[in-house]
C-alpha cells in the first residue's frame, strides 16, 4: 500500500497500530485547530504520550506531510472500527468556531482526496451527512466514504466551516475522478515558488517574515547548504505560475523550483534596542517587574534596553 507523491514533508509518529486490518474505503477529514505548517502538525505527533496520530496533515500554505504510513492504522478518530480503514488527514484551521481553513488547505485536501480514491482503486466519493446511514453502508468496490470525527467523540471536528463543505468536496473529488482533470503529475513532481536563498538563517528569517507580511502564507526549507523560503506546493505547474505572478506583484524575486528540501522551524527576527525602547516608552512592554520578564523572554537584554530608554527620556 503506498503513501501519496502529493507528500512534501514527512515526520513518521510513533502512534500507530501497525498493519490495517480492513482495506480502505474511508477517508476522515479533521480539523487541527491551529494555522499550523505540514511540519508543525507532524510534530504534534512525535510523542508516545500524546496517543494520537493521523496519517496525512495538511498545513496553512497547502503543504501536505506524511504522519503515519497509509498502510498503517492511524489513532485518530476516537473509533478503532473507523481508524482501520480510514484515511485520516489533520488539517489546519482556524482556533475559533466555525473553524474555518484557507482555501490552500481546501484544495490541497481535494487533491489529496483524489490522489487517495485513485491509488485505492477507487472512482467515486460519496458523502451521506448521516451517522447511522454512513455507518451502516457497505461500500461499493469502487466508493470511498467520508466520515467524521464528530460521530465517535464529544468533539466539533472537522469544525462547521468543513463540515458544511463536505457535500462540495465529495462533489469535485468525484468529478476530478470521472474527468481525469487536474490530475498530479506520475512522479509526484511538485510546483514550488521560491523568493530568496540564504547562507545565513538570520537573512532568510527576515525575508520570509517580510514575505508573510506582503500576505503570503511561506516556510523555509534547508536544501544545498542554504535556507530556502518558498510559497505554496503545487501538482500542477499552471498553479504555482499563478503563485509566482502574485509573489512577483508584490515586490519579490521569485522563481519556480521543484527541489524539496527539509522543513526548517523560522525565527523571527528581533528589533533593534532602539526600537525596543521606544516601544517601552509607549508602553507596549508593561512596568517593572512584568516588562523585564516579558523583555527577557523574549530574548531582549533588559539592562541594554532600559539604559537606551534612560538615553531617550
Amino acid at each position: 500500500m503506498s503513501n501519496s507523491s502529493l507528500v512534501s514533508y514527512t515526520l513518521l509518529s510513533p502512534n500507530h497500530s501497525g498493519k490495517r486490518t480492513h482495506s480502505i474505503d474511508r477517508i476522515t477529514p479533521h480539523c487541527v485547530v491551529g494555522q499550523l505548517s505540514a511540519a508543525s502538525i507532524c510534530g504534534c505527533f512525535t510523542s508516545p504520550d500524546r496517543e494520537a496520530s493521523c496519517n496525512y496533515g495538511i498545513g496553512k500554505d497547502g503543504q501536505i506531510a506524511l504522519c503515519v504510513d497509509e498502510g498503517n492504522r492511524s489513532w485518530c478518530s476516537s473509533s478503532n472500527a473507523n481508524d482501520q480503514r480510514a484515511v485520516t488527514i489533520e488539517c489546519a484551521s482556524d482556533k475559533e468556531h466555525p473553524y474555518a481553513m484557507t482555501d490552500a488547505v481546501y484544495q490541497s485536501l481535494i487533491k489529496l482526496c483524489v490522489d487517495i480514491c485513485r491509488r485505492n482503486g477507487k472512482n467515486k466519493l460519496l458523502w451521506f451527512g448521516d451517522k447511522d446511514k454512513t455507518l451502516a453502508y457497505e461500500p461499493k468496490a469502487g466508493e470511498m466514504v467520508l466520515t467524521v470525527h464528530r460521530w465517535f467523540a464529544n468533539k466539533a471536528c472537522p469544525g462547521d466551516w468543513l463540515y458544511s463543505r463536505l457535500g462540495d468536496l465529495a462533489a469535485k473529488v468525484t468529478a476530478q475522478l470521472s474527468s481525469g482533470a487536474s490530475t498530479p503529475s506520475t512522479d509526484g513532481t511538485l510546483y514550488r515558488v521560491q523568493a530568496g536563498a540564504f547562507k545565513n538563517k538570520e537573512n532568510a528569517d527576515r525575508q520570509l517574515e517580510k514575505i508573510k507580511a506582503a500576505g503570503f502564507d511561506t516556510y523555509m526549507v534547508q536544501a544545498g547548504g542554504y535556507y530556502k523560503i518558498q510559497v505554496g506546493a503545487y501538482s500542477v505547474k499552471a498553479n504555482a505560475e499563478n503563485m509566482l505572478a502574485k509573489v512577483k506583484a508584490a515586490g519579490f524575486d521569485a522563481f519556480i523550483t521543484t527541489e524539496q528540501g527539509q522543513a526548517v522551524s523560522s525565527t523571527p527576527a528581533k528589533k533593534s534596542i532602539d526600537e525596543i525602547a521606544r516601544e517601552v516608552i509607549r508602553g507596549d512592554w508593561g512596568n517593572g517587574r512584568d516588562r523585564k520578564n516579558r523583555l527577557t523572554a523574549a530574548g531582549y537584554d533588559y539592562d541594554a534596553v532600559q539604559a537606551r530608554v534612560n538615553q531617550l527620556l
